[in-house]
């Protein structure tokens, strides 16, 4: 575990080198000429590090006279929150990887048009740097049951989906494939189904649903610290909010579904219970899971009830919205259908972005929203199943190597800070080279 956890095959690393290659040879261009003609204060393009360092979210670099670059604002982003992490994951061979690294928009011209790394003739040496990366990572679980981690781009930030090779290839060697898109499906299940089941024609035929008392509890307004302790009018409170991933899932996307509720030690029989016992109510089928402390044999009941919806219930799906919508129409889409608000409220330098995009043919493009994984709303202190909201749409730009338009909202950040506590400050190696502390 902390092998996949720390370093891996050194995909994040390709990543990040290949982001840095790009932002080089960029500030490169600009300080050998600049023939592109770029203009310093509207490059788009920023540097990576796979390491929450809120110092370096906003800084001036290039200081130093005029050998040691052109001075200018810039900044860093997280490895996962790059868009080359997102072309990695939707790339389906190394043609494919170097057209969509070609296609990346690094900045504008003082004219306003877009400068690509094919511009920059980057897109060959990036793809020198990813082509070992690409081929999708095969482990085994405790029990040898054979999977693919590949990838990892934020859910909350860009798609949050693991590669489509390694999808691909999973469905070419087993009867049954199961894959996981990141956080609350609001964000993860959307971006799954809306992005990447479209670029790349997967047509799921069920979903599972996960769910923890703990999260429905703290969705009922349970403080954190009090989550261990066996509370139904809390539990009765945030259920709505599972409620309505399902009623997404079933309504708007028009899949077969389950709730599989992931046991903690914690958790109670009543409260288990009063879960199973409220979504039969509503027609949803609900399934115990204790994988954690079973292994495979506390998901056969799961796995049985997903065989089954598999082959008796088949499915229309549909996607939230259809290619021909303005970007503007498919944020509203998603906001009206997915998050149960009343729409959206677009920022003026918001709308301007959207016209720009439009106006240089991204308006078929499929729309990744980046908004906080705690809220069906773009506040994440609304907790439940909330209504009666918009959401606040800040900046939109275009991922022209990914083919989406992150949308951002909120107050989402592509470079999280450290808490007061580090988790590295518990991470330490044995003398024999066992690493401890990580989980």
């Amino acid at each position: 575990m902390e092998d996949i956890n720390l370093h891996f095959t050194g995909d994040f690393h390709a990543i990040g080198a290949a982001n840095n290659l790009l932002a080089a040879m960029l500030d490169n261009h600009i300080q050998q000429g600049n023939a592109l003609g770029i203009d310093v204060k509207k490059i788009t393009w920023k540097r990576c590090v796979d390491m929450n360092d809120r110092q370096l979210r906003f800084i001036v670099d290039g200081l130093g006279g005029k050998v040691n670059g052109t001075p200018r604002e810039d900044g860093f982003d997280i490895t996962v929150a790059s868009e080359i992490m997102a072309v990695f994951c939707l790339a389906t061979s190394i043609k494919d990887l170097k057209e969509r690294l070609a296609r990346i928009i690094v900045g504008y011209t003082y004219d306003d048009k877009p400068v690509t790394a094919g511009d920059l003739h980057a897109q060959g040496a990036m793809t020198a740097l990813l082509k070992d990366a690409l081929k999708p990572n095969l482990v085994q679980t405790l029990e040898g049951t054979p999977a693919f981690v590949h990838g990892g781009p934020f859910a909350n930030i860009a798609h949050g989906c693991n590669s489509v090779m390694a999808t691909q290839m999973a469905l070419k060697m087993g009867d049954y494939t199961v894959t996981e898109a990141g956080f609350g499906a609001d964000l993860g299940a959307e971006k799954f189904l809306d992005i990447k089941c479209r670029m790349a024609g997967l047509k799921p035929d069920a979903v599972v649903i996960v769910a923890t008392v703990r999260a429905l509890k703290m969705h009922g307004g349970l403080d954190k610290k009090e989550l261990a302790t066996e509370d139904l009018v809390a539990l009765e409170k945030g259920i709505p909010n599972l409620l309505r991933h399902v009623s997404n899932i079933k309504n708007i996307y028009k899949l077969p579904c389950v709730v599989a509720v992931n046991r903690f030690p914690t958790d109670t029989d009543n409260e288990i219970d009063f879960i199973i016992k409220k979504c039969k109510e509503l027609g949803v089928n609900t399934v115990l899971s204790t994988v954690w402390a079973e292994g495979g044999k506390g998901g056969e009941a799961l796995a049985k009830e997903v065989v089954r919806l598999c082959e008796n219930e088949k499915g229309d799906f549909t996607f939230s919205y259809s290619d021909d919508m303005t970007l503007t129409q498919k944020i509203e889409a998603v906001v009206k259908k997915i998050y149960g608000g009343d729409g959206i409220n677009v920022m003026p330098a918001a709308k301007k972005q959207i016209e720009q995009l439009e106006a240089l043919g991204f308006g078929s493009c499929p729309v990744c929203i980046a908004k906080t994984q705690y809220s069906f709303s773009d506040d994440p202190t609304k907790l439940g199943a909330p209504t009666g909201f918009t959401v606040t749409v800040k900046n939109v730009k275009v991922s022209a190597g990914a083919g989406f338009v992150v949308v951002l909202t909120g107050e989402i950040m592509t470079m999280p800070g450290l808490p007061k506590k580090p988790a590295a400050e518990s991470i330490d190696v044995d003398d024999n080279g066992k690493i401890v502390g990580l989980f």
